[in-house]
This record gives structure tokens, sequence and C-alpha cells, in this order.
């Protein structure tokens, strides 16, 4: 029942912060007893990392979709697109697995 600081962004995602307070059970300096309690609650005005991350990928897999589209009407650049379709298909891939590892935190709680 040790005290720390936790961050809370927009989204939901949070993070434990700083040692802020030791518990009566712990009686070894700077040793926690192994339970956090949250001492203070501070709301971050901006995006998270992981959120930020995702937005990067959209964008960039926006940018190659634009791209195969703009290819596809000028013709004779077939590898060129099926290469940047493969690419898409992996930054999608790398999406949903940030999104899954997002809804995870989101509802966890973290030791």
């Amino acid at each position: 029942m040790c005290y720390f600081d936790h961050q809370l962004w927009p989204c939901g995602w949070w993070r434990w912060g700083h040692f802020r307070g030791q518990c009566p059970k712990e009686y070894r300096t700077g040793e926690t007893c192994g339970l956090k309690l949250v001492y203070n609650t501070y709301l971050e005005p901006e995006v998270c990392l992981k959120c930020d991350t995702i937005h990067k990928k959209q964008r960039r897999v926006a940018k190659m979709l634009e791209d195969v589209k703009r290819w596809t009407c000028e013709g004779n650049r077939r590898a060129t697109i099926e290469k940047t379709q493969l690419e898409i298909c992996d930054l999608n891939d790398q999406i949903n697995e940030l999104w899954r590892e997002h809804e995870i935190r989101k509802t966890s709680i973290a030791y």
C-alpha cells in the first residue's frame, strides 16, 4: 500500500508516476510493499505516445493509398503498386496490434 502518482491521458491510457509515500507495512528504507495506491492523478492534456504512433501510421497508410490510386491511373507501375500494397497490409497489422495493446492497457491494472 505504497503511494504513487498516476498519469492519465484523455484516451484512457495511464501509467504509474513517481513514488510519493511509504506505507507503514514496509519498514525498510527505499523499499515498497508491492501494493500501489494512487497518491494523486495528473490528467495529461496531450495525446498519449501509443495514440500518436497509431495516428502517424494511419497517416502513412492514407498517403500510400493515395499513391497507389495515382499510380493505378498512370499505369506501368505494377511492381511498385504491389510492393506498396504489401507495406499497407503490414502497417495495418501493426496498427491493429497497437490498438489491441492500447485497449488491454486501458482496462488492466499494473503491478
